[in-house]
């Protein structure tokens, strides 16, 4: 199976933006967990209603993988420039750490 990559455009703030996956909008808000150390994604369907909360934005995994039920279509990665697993820093959210949707095609 190949797989088809989509960036995510995220910057190193605290944001929410619309995106579309798989033909579906949905609310996206990222924000950073200090206490953690960490990016935290939150998911909701295009009316702002919750789907999914605290994600943490790790490295190596599909971040839906225990979602499947939600059917969004895809798998959310987390990949950093010159070390795929590194974990995003503070400050390095999309410029050297992003985050991509992959459909299969």
């Amino acid at each position: 199976m190949t797989w088809t990559a989509y960036e995510i455009p995220l910057i190193s703030h605290p944001q929410q933006l619309t995106v579309t996956l798989a033909g579906t909008a949905y609310q996206m808000t990222v924000r950073w967990n200090a206490a953690l150390a960490t990016w935290m994604l939150d998911i909701a369907n295009q009316n702002g209603s919750p789907l999914v909360q605290g994600i943490p934005l790790l490295t190596g995994r599909d971040l839906l993988s225990q979602y499947k039920y939600l059917g969004i279509g895809g798998k959310l990665v987390v990949q950093t420039d010159q070390n795929a697993y590194a974990l995003p820093t503070a400050t390095n959210l999309g410029t050297d750490s992003h985050l991509y949707f992959l459909v299969s095609s």
